[in-house]
């Protein structure tokens, strides 16, 4: 679908070096990395705003990288909108369409669905400048998405939005990518990663550092960057439940995790921070609702103490204790070990 192949970009003192992807139809790929990584960049090298000194593009094996960018059959949104504060957002629209050889009834049919899906209708005669935030990104995703095109570029499209509003726009972007539309997504936040991604590459000073599905990338980190920029080492996929007024996880349809969630029920994300979890080496007397039993079966030194895995019955989980705790409980590898949290420790996000 889309693909780059040694992309490589000098640009005033930074520099994009060897960039490999692959883009498949209908993927959601998120682009994770921190402010300076050279993800925007990246993304502006990908849509043809700037060319590449060396490497190529390819989008369904036919080579695009020298052409212009309105052959390039990719649609960009920025992450300030870029939306013509002089046109009515109607004419925001239409404006991409002004160059498609449709006739008007038919242009005015591709408005009318684009609305529709975007939930803009009641917008139409309204300016930019009147607009929130969340409505200015919705009609800059119509305006995009009208000239159909094979892959959408977004440029960190949730940053400005208050956390409502990001959970609306994830919602409707998951609702986009399942009706088929493929989507490069830039970010320097691992939650939008978890929501919507379905491969992740994480990118840092010019260079992807790693690339997979959400549970290679998260669960196993090849380096200490990815492990520190991602920052959650226990993440396991999920169904949350409700039943006798309980809320709860279930993982690998087996084992039950509580958690204090208002989100429907449905599929998701369980995380919870290695800080989050205590260790004990008796069943614990706590007000903790997570208890299991395990056995340590890796522990490595970490900037702020140890790092200790424990194998459950069910799922492994990293737990981050100080050096002190770990030598007064005299743990090593194969010893028996409770692992404890509370509720409130679990985060569940929702796909």
């Amino acid at each position: 679908m889309l693909e780059l192949k040694n992309i490589s970009k000098s640009y005033k003192q930074f520099a994009l070096q060897n960039i490999n992807i692959n883009v498949n139809a209908g993927d959601y790929y998120v682009l994770l990395g921190n402010s300076g990584s050279g993800k925007s960049l990246l993304l502006e090298l990908i849509c043809g705003l700037i060319p590449a000194d060396t490497g190529k593009i390819y989008l369904d094996k036919k080579e695009i990288g020298k052409l212009p960018i309105q052959k390039r059959e990719l649609g960009i949104v920025f992450q300030d909108f870029a939306l013509f504060p002089h046109k009515t957002v109607r004419d925001n629209i239409l404006f991409a369409l002004e160059r498609v050889k449709i006739s008007k009834k038919m242009k005015m049919a591709v408005l009318s669905d684009m609305c529709d899906i975007m939930d803009i209708n009641h917008l139409l005669h309204r300016y930019p400048g009147t607009l929130s935030g969340g409505e200015a990104q919705r009609v800059a995703l119509a305006r995009t998405l009208v000239k159909k095109p094979k892959v959408l570029l977004l440029d960190e499209p949730l940053s400005s939005l208050d956390v409502q509003l990001r959970g609306d726009l994830r919602a409707l972007l998951k609702k986009i990518n399942t009706k088929g539309q493929t989507i490069v997504h830039v970010t320097h936040d691992y939650e939008e990663a978890v929501a919507l991604a379905k491969r992740v590459a994480v990118i840092d000073k010019g260079k992807i550092i790693q690339e997979g599905n959400l549970q290679e990338v998260f669960q196993n980190p090849k380096s200490k960057f990815v492990a520190d920029f991602v920052g959650i080492r226990n993440f396991f996929k999920a169904n949350l439940c409700r039943n006798a007024g309980q809320t709860y996880a279930m993982i690998n349809n087996e084992q039950k995790i509580h958690l204090l969630n208002n989100n429907i029920e449905g599929e998701g994300f369980v995380m919870i921070r290695d800080e989050d979890i205590l260790l004990y080496e008796q069943k614990p007397e706590s007000s903790a609702m997570n208890n299991f039993y395990g056995a340590i079966i890796n522990a490595v030194p970490a900037r702020l103490g140890m790092e200790v895995l424990v194998k459950t019955g069910f799922a492994d989980f990293w737990v981050l204790i100080t050096r002190a705790t770990f030598y007064r409980m005299n743990l090593e590898i194969g010893k028996n070990i409770w692992i404890s949290f509370k509720a409130s420790a679990v985060k569940f996000l929702k796909i």
